[in-house]
């Protein structure tokens, strides 16, 4: 496994990044600092070290794109970290981080020409410093690389992005000092620049390194901090708040200020800004239904169009969070909305969220503070919509930074797990999605087993009812085409 540009030190507010199988109730784990009380988690008796939250299905998938669905549920869950479900909700893989809940933007990439799982965790102390960096695990759920920034700088949450080039672009924030006298605040005061960098993965050269400051301006900001705590030590001024980086096709990169509510296009090549969309000094007229405030996830769609995850909060400034597809008229200085997409329950996210478009039209939606997914058609009917929380509102309940679809195969290098219980076998295999059937194995001897019952692959983990002849007993792992896939360890009943 390789280590990039090694470093310490990160400050985070993991809470938002608002600048401003069966059931049982989880138990309140140990913490240095205590988080809202985690709801109600699934329960494997093959891998009892598992404890995913219930996912409820509001809507049944139909008509979905394929798939398997990614998300990293954080905040108010017994165990955070990365995982996968399918449309019914059954855990497909499932990776519990030890020690921390600091778990984002999990999603499929490529690296190297091959498939790769990533992800931003990190490690928060009782004041909310700590460290982050981003990780890179193979197609078998192997580490293969850890990377960070460069120049000195720590990883920041919101945005880990590969390229064809096998490098990474990364969201930074950084401590700097400022005049803040403009806004109320002290001549000698301290704001969060926000950085981005492209980063060599094999080598960890920096190639690229943009800040938001001076470029964007103090005043350009909508977050009002308390004048008492503005600017000073423990508090300074996230005044841009730097939450996603999309590369064009010019090369040019897309950055979304959430706290400026605007989008800047960055020349790649030297670093100025060339528009902005939106905010206080809009390079372009907005025409009716296509401002936004306190947005994430901006992305040049392939037809042209931008499309933003308009959050509308906080503080609230439209009734309901919207999906927004933009066309921009460059050379009329004019931005048109295309169209809107919105949760029929009518959902206003205060914090995270984002809406990836799919080869097929579609759009699957990670509801940010909300613990919804859902797929949306073109048209903007709803076709998929699952619940992951217990009730509660937004930043005391379960929730995840985004979410997507990606289809993935996964072959996981451990064995299938199983366990015997009230005359059933219990079986699952964390992370394999080639399995379709399980073939119980039984005998007298571990070391001469004999095929007995067999059984298709139910959810993540399946029941299997004991022959009754036997003292010990295996499970096969059984491919579409027949072919054993891998053999679990042995039990004696």
């Amino acid at each position: 496994m390789k280590r990039v540009a090694i470093l310490a030190g990160f400050a985070l507010v993991l809470a938002g990044c608002d600048s401003n199988g069966s059931t049982k109730a989880a138990a309140k784990p140990a913490a240095a600092k205590q988080g809202p009380p985690p709801g109600p988690t699934q329960q494997f008796r093959s891998r009892p070290d598992l404890h995913p939250p219930v996912v409820k299905i509001r809507v049944a998938a139909h008509g979905t794109a394929p798939g398997y669905i990614f998300l990293a549920p954080k905040m108010a869950v017994a165990q955070a970290g990365p995982m996968i479900m399918d449309n019914r909700g059954q855990l497909v893989w499932f990776h519990p981080l030890k020690l921390t809940k600091g778990v984002t933007d999990f999603r499929a990439q490529r690296y190297q020409g091959k498939p790769v799982v990533t992800w931003w965790r990190g490690r928060l102390s009782n004041v909310g410093v700590g460290d982050g960096w981003y990780v890179l695990y193979n197609d078998s759920y192997q580490p293969i690389a850890e990377v960070r920034p460069g120049n000195g700088l720590v990883g920041d949450v919101h945005e880990f992005r590969l390229t064809s080039r096998d490098t990474a672009l990364m969201t930074i924030y950084h401590r700097r000092h400022a005049d803040l006298t403009s806004i109320g605040g002290p001549k000698d005061g301290l704001i969060w620049d926000g950085i981005v960098q492209e980063v060599d993965i094999p080598t960890g050269r920096v190639l690229f390194d943009w800040h938001s400051y001076p470029q964007v301006g103090i005043k350009e900001s909508y977050s009002n901090p308390p004048k008492k705590q503005l600017g000073t030590k423990p508090f300074p001024y996230d005044y841009i708040h730097v939450n996603s980086i999309d590369e064009e096709p010019n090369g040019n990169l897309l950055i979304s200020g959430r706290n400026t509510h605007a989008v800047y296009e960055v020349s790649r090549k030297t670093g100025k800004i060339l528009w902005r969309l939106g905010g206080k000094k809009s390079t372009f007229t907005l025409g009716p239904g296509a401002r936004f405030a306190w947005q994430h996830d901006v992305r040049r769609q392939p037809d042209g169009t931008i499309s933003v995850f308009d959050n509308g909060a906080a503080p609230p400034v439209h009734e309901q969070t919207r999906i927004l597809l933009l066309r921009l008229d460059e050379q009329n200085k004019r931005a048109t909305l295309v169209r809107s997409y919105h949760h029929p329950q009518k959902l206003l996210s205060p914090f995270e969220g984002n809406a990836q478009f799919l080869p097929d039209g579609h759009v699957f939606v990670g509801w940010g503070g909300w613990p919804y997914v859902s797929e949306l058609s073109k048209n903007g009917k709803i076709l998929f919509d699952a619940y992951f929380g217990h009730g509660k509102k937004p930043g005391e309940d379960a929730d995840t930074y985004r979410a997507y679809r990606f289809v993935w195969n996964g072959h996981p290098k451990d064995v299938p797990a199983i366990a015997i219980a009230n005359g059933k076998l219990y079986v699952s295999w964390n992370g394999a999605t080639d399995v379709k059937r399980w073939q119980v194995l039984t005998g007298d001897a571990d070391d001469d087993l004999a095929a007995g019952p067999a059984a298709p692959k139910s959810g993540f983990e399946t029941a299997i009812q004991l022959p009754a002849n036997g003292r010990y007993v295996a499970v096969q792992a059984l491919g579409a085409d027949g072919k054993v896939l891998a053999v679990s360890k042995t039990l004696k009943r």
